[in-house]
């Protein structure tokens, strides 16, 4: 599975983005997607994940109903609607894939087998 992370960019406080991870491969509507994000100076962060089929998503207190993360398996691509966005959601996102997850993993990287190339996305104030 090759991943592919864009709809990044320099928005101010309160906009909206939406990011996208297109991916190729036979097995990404069989794969979980998670999307991470690492700001400067700082660990990567687990933000949002979707199972195989869609219907569990997952989400990092911070970010729990400011963003949504859905997929379009015919279109081989996950989205991460990104509302309400703060200065503190500045940092580089990646999507990231993997099969055969179960729940509590979603939300650790070393789990996932396919990165991205990450997306940077600025909050200004």
């Amino acid at each position: 599975v090759q991943l592919q992370a864009s709809g990044g960019g320099l928005v101010q406080a309160g906009d909206s983005l939406r990011l996208s991870c297109a991916a190729s491969g036979r097995t990404f509507s069989g794969s979980a997607v998670g999307w991470f994000r690492q700001a400067p100076g700082k660990e990567r962060e687990f933000v949002a994940a979707i199972n195989w089929s869609g219907g569990n998503t997952y989400y990092a207190d911070s970010v729990k109903g400011r963003f949504t993360i859905s997929r379009d398996n015919a279109k081989n691509t996950v989205y991460l609607q990104m509302n309400s966005l703060k200065p503190e959601d500045t940092a580089v996102y990646y999507c990231a894939a993997a099969r055969g997850l179960v729940p509590n993993n979603l939300r650790v990287g070393i789990y996932y087998d396919y990165w991205g190339q990450g997306t940077l996305v600025t909050v200004s104030s």
